[in-house]
């Protein structure tokens, strides 16, 4: 091929918000290929994204939750809750992120999880 033709490719992609986000989807016809075993990418990513708040705060780069909240651009009930995992069981962060076992609950309830005694938290979590 000549190199200075252009190839063109449609591909008729949609984009749609969901939680507030832009998402581009595939067209309906198209399967979409099953996510690898595991753990979930947005429990990682959450858990994650706790332990660095976990750590500015406790550098002193930032002091109350509320402070954070309007550094990240998040409300300060979102990132109160999120940071709870960074108090999970060492057991569980073990398995979830080294380990990368599913977890039985959703996100959500996992950040309430966090406020468990430790020895509970792993029943809880999975099954």
């Amino acid at each position: 091929m000549p190199a200075n033709e252009t190839i063109r490719i449609h591909i008729p992609l949609t984009v749609r918000k969901r939680g507030g986000r832009p998402r581009i989807l595939p067209p309906k016809d198209i399967e979409a290929s099953e996510p690898p075993p595991g753990q979930d990418p947005y429990v990682l990513r959450a858990i994650g994204r706790a332990w660095a708040w976990r750590k500015r705060m406790e550098r002193g780069e930032v002091t109350t939750i509320a402070d954070l909240a309007a550094e990240e651009g998040l409300s300060d009930r979102y990132v109160s809750r999120l940071l709870r995992l960074a108090w999970l069981a060492p057991d569980v962060l073990e398995r979830l992120v080294v380990r990368r076992e599913p977890s039985a609950i959703s996100l959500y309830d996992l950040c309430f999880v966090a406020s468990l005694p430790w020895d509970e938290q792993p029943a809880r979590v999975f099954g």
